[in-house]
């Protein structure tokens, strides 16, 4: 996720990290160079059909209106994404506390947080289709069997629970555990439905198709008009919308490694923080960004 505070006129016009800029590029030069193929046909080799602005404009209008419901629907994503990440971040601090208040055995409470901390590490790295990385190893010595499991983070919370189930004195402090672990499940099971159902096929083959379409067609819109800078125009209209396309695509997935991807290394290492004096160990450096990139 980019970080940074608001840039100035200059940082604006040229900021690359975070914009969508590289990856549409290509595209704008092909639109660019598309519209100067055009109107240097209609100037030198052939008289093109110059068409109205009219129809145009109702068709950009279409378009834009496609590109916002298919923005906000993508940007839902997101913060539906943030937002169970952070009750997770909240869960991992109350189970902090509740293990001291249930749990009389020191070993057993170190046993559950490193377990709890393992659990977050690997459901990190299930939401990102990563290789285990091991992060979840140093807080758990099974993190291996995990890793082999078929669903890792479950493994992880399955063996916190018969751990919990086994070390609680009694009833009330398992329930409360219990409670604990069902919401720490109910948001990974969010953030999976998330990560597994991307938005419908058909929306993105329309944009896409419809922008391939306007994109092509306006610069005979602009022959008459606007002559050699056309392609210039083009250029601006083709950043536009194939900028808000990409936009798009890039939220609707809000647990990549993308620059506007949520931070859930820095997320995981919050964690860390609130849970270090409950283990007895040093708090760690907080994460920070790096050239206005925080993962």
């Amino acid at each position: 996720m980019i970080v940074r505070d608001k840039p100035g006129l200059l940082e604006l016009m040229f900021a690359i990290r975070g914009s969508v800029l590289p990856r549409i590029l290509p595209r704008i030069l092909f639109a660019t160079g598309f519209a100067a193929l055009v109107v240097w046909i209609d100037g030198a080799l052939l008289r093109l059909p110059h068409t109205n602005a009219a129809p145009f404009a109702v068709f950009g209008l279409a378009l834009s209106l496609f590109l916002g419901f298919r923005n906000n629907a993508a940007y839902d994503r997101w913060w539906e994404g943030r937002r169970l990440w952070g009750g997770l971040v909240a869960d991992m601090r109350s189970l902090g506390r509740e293990v001291e208040m249930y749990l009389p055995d020191p070993e057993a409470r170190q046993r559950a947080l490193r377990l709890a901390l393992a659990f977050l590490h690997l459901h990190r790295l299930h939401l990102r289709r990563m290789p285990d990385d091991g992060s979840a190893g140093r807080w758990a010595a099974d993190s291996a069997a995990f890793a082999e499991a078929h669903h890792p983070p479950c493994a992880a919370l399955n063996t916190l629970n018969r751990h919990l189930a086994a070390t609680a004195p009694d009833g009330f402090a398992r329930r409360a555990l219990a409670e604990r672990l069902a919401s720490m499940s109910l948001a990974q099971a969010g953030c999976e439905r998330i990560a597994t159902t991307p938005l419908p096929f058909v929306y993105s083959l329309l944009v896409f198709r419809t922008t391939y379409l306007y994109c092509l067609l306006i610069p005979f819109a602009l022959l008459e008009g606007a002559g050699w800078m056309a392609p210039l125009f083009s250029a601006i209209i083709a950043y536009v919308f194939f900028g808000l396309a990409e936009v798009t695509e890039e939220l609707a997935h809000p647990f990549g490694e993308t620059v506007n991807g949520l931070p859930l290394d820095a997320m995981c290492r919050t964690v860390e923080r609130s849970l270090a004096p409950h283990l007895g160990e040093e708090v760690p450096e907080a994460r920070v960004p790096v050239g206005f990139y925080l993962s």
